[in-house]
């Protein structure tokens, strides 16, 4: 019988240790946890990260060496024909969008910072189509900066584990900030979402097979049954589909 915390009845400063302590056995869990993305200059993670909206990492993995080759600076891309460009970023979904995008970005680094890619949160976040998500896994995986990636995973495990009660980005964004140390945020992140795609899914997490069972409120809410829940348990082949 698995004892679980009482998220409700803890204090802050119970919910701040277990959150630290969360962090520590997700990387115990997790070793391997990194950015899945491929790139080699900060405009490469940023068009990567901007195609990754709404597709899985494997498949913008497979389309962006074409991308590269093909717009290797800003001016590029401001200047891409966009039936080209459209065409080339089809299989990644919402390839209108994304082309616009990245044909925005490459006019306004052009514009506004000499074609570079700006190391700060408040420039990034003018880019078109670049909201805290997107400019913080760019901080915290090329410049070094820390920053909180809420994407669907992180949000979904933060809330899970107690530590919002939030669904707003911005502000469970927020709520980790206050709990996490600066110094792990992007890590952090990293380690939730491999374990929001390995074990803590979204329908039937692998309760019984989650090695933070006893610091997570949410224990139960898939089967706890360890056979059962291993069977749920993804490997990295599947967890990147």
């Amino acid at each position: 019988m698995v004892t679980t915390v009482d998220a409700r009845a803890e204090t802050a400063l119970a919910r701040t240790r277990r959150a630290r302590r969360i962090v520590r056995a997700l990387g115990e869990l997790h070793p391997d946890a990194r950015i899945a993305l491929h790139f080699s200059s900060p405009l490469e993670l940023l068009v990567a990260t901007v195609l990754s909206a709404q597709c899985t990492d494997k498949k913008v993995n497979e389309v962006t060496p074409g991308v590269f080759a093909r717009y290797p600076t800003a001016a590029a891309y401001a200047a891409a024909d966009r039936d080209e460009l459209e065409a080339i970023l089809r299989p990644t979904g919402f390839f209108r969008a994304k082309a616009n995008s990245l044909m925005g970005i490459g006019a306004a680094l052009v514009e506004r910072f000499d074609g570079e890619v700006p190391g700060r949160l408040e420039a990034l976040v003018t880019l078109p189509g670049v909201g805290r998500k997107t400019a913080n896994v760019v901080l915290g995986h090329y410049f070094g900066i820390p920053g909180i990636t809420v994407d669907t995973h992180v949000g979904r495990l933060s809330r899970r584990f107690g530590l919002t009660t939030e669904t707003d980005p911005v502000r469970v964004e927020s709520d980790l900030a206050a709990l996490i140390e600066r110094r792990d945020w992007t890590i952090a992140s990293d380690r939730m979402i491999f374990h929001g795609r390995r074990v803590c899914h979204a329908r039937r997490p692998a309760c019984g097979a989650c090695a933070i069972a006893r610091m997570c409120p949410s224990f139960g809410t898939g089967p706890t049954e360890p056979a059962e829940a291993a069977r749920l348990v993804r490997g990295d082949a599947e967890a990147a589909r």
